[in-house]
């Protein structure tokens, strides 16, 4: 299913709000972070059910490593419980998934099990879900240049033929459609050096729920703003 139906192709979500909920509650931001995992879910059932073919999920920042350690620990600890519980259900639904972000970064437990669900799931046809982790699209891009001006130096490509098809090949998402709906909750309205070159002409909703009260109900306010919006890429209909 894709735009014809008026049915976004690809859905990136940043999921803003954890630690704000859980210390209007008095409690741990780690339990904020917990308390997201159920809306994990509800969000990927939600696209399975609409048709979505691929959902980016911001889960972790390159600027989240200047968090408290307690929490990047408690968060780290709870990505791996994650991904060893979840497997068997997202198998279950078909879901693929892939990680975005620099994994260098990422403890070797972590790691691990994210190459593992990677490999375990790779087979999957329902749904791609994108994990962003340790992502920063500033040094996305940086790398992508990189890599294309290292191509250069080595003759296999002239500066001249460089295009921007040139760099969206050389990004961590490579072959992957760019984002046609970018959802943030929390009630902030920036993407937070998400999908840059990516989001260029995706549309944006922005609503001041918490993650973890951003259920199916949520998911589909979501979906219906899109299929009102017309998108023209710049040119006129």
């Amino acid at each position: 299913m894709g735009e014809q139906n008026n049915i976004p192709r690809h859905v990136a979500v940043i999921m803003d709000g954890n630690g704000r909920w859980a210390v209007e509650r008095g409690l741990p931001r780690a339990e904020g972070h917990a308390a997201g995992v159920e809306s994990v879910r509800e969000a990927i059932r939600s696209a399975v059910r609409h048709g979505v073919e691929y959902l980016t999920l911001y889960v972790f920042s390159r600027e989240n490593w200047g968090r408290p350690t307690e929490e990047v620990d408690a968060l780290m600890e709870l990505l791996c419980r994650c991904v060893r519980q979840e497997t068997p259900e997202l198998l279950r639904q078909g879901v693929r998934v892939m990680m975005v972000g620099d994994r260098s970064d990422l403890p070797a437990e972590v790691r691990g099990d994210i190459e593992r669900i990677e490999a375990d799931t790779a087979e999957q046809k329902t749904i791609t879900v994108i994990l962003a982790l340790s992502y920063g699209s500033r040094a996305e891009i940086a790398e992508a240049a990189r890599r294309i001006a290292r191509t250069a130096v080595r003759g296999e490509i002239a500066v001249a033929d460089i295009t921007t098809e040139t760099v969206a090949a050389n990004l961590y998402t490579a072959g992957v459609p760019d984002p046609d709906l970018v959802i943030r909750t929390g009630g902030d309205q920036r993407l937070s050096n998400f999908l840059l070159w990516q989001a260029a002409y995706a549309e944006f909703y922005f609503t001041p729920e918490y993650w973890p009260d951003f259920g199916a109900a949520s998911f589909d306010r979501a979906m219906a703003a899109y299929g009102g919006r017309e998108r023209k890429f710049g040119l006129v209909k």
